[in-house]
């Protein structure tokens, strides 16, 4: 099971979170569970501005890391973006947003309960 220590990936997405002043990080352990990520990251900005230039920014670092373009959706509306970045899918919500989705819930299935991430 990887985790930020050994997923290079997961470790930069976390890092760059926590730069950019995400809310409210929690990463969700999907390996052997779906076949869509080995890793779901759920975080919070502050408005719409901030989520959506979280966004952008995190996308230009997964690509100059070397792990690929992301794909980017949501972004001009920045309620809600998803980035695709292969191995870890990152959803970016405004607070009000994500608490309406509650996806945390949703992916919190049996002995996988999310893990709190940085804040």
């Amino acid at each position: 099971m990887a985790d930020a220590k050994t997923d290079p990936l997961l470790a930069l997405v976390l890092q760059q979170l926590d730069d950019d002043q995400a809310q409210e990080v929690v990463t969700i352990d999907l390996e052997g569970k779906s076949s869509i990520a080995d890793h779901m990251v759920i975080a919070s900005g502050r408005s719409t501005r901030q989520v959506a230039a979280m966004a952008q920014k995190l996308a230009e670092k997964v690509k100059q890391a070397g792990f690929g373009p992301v794909k980017l959706e949501g972004l001009p509306a920045a309620d809600w973006v998803l980035l695709d970045a292969g191995d870890v899918v990152v959803h970016l919500f405004r607070p009000e947003v994500r608490s309406f989705y509650n996806l945390e819930r949703m992916w919190a299935f049996g002995d996988a309960p999310p893990v709190a991430g940085i804040a």
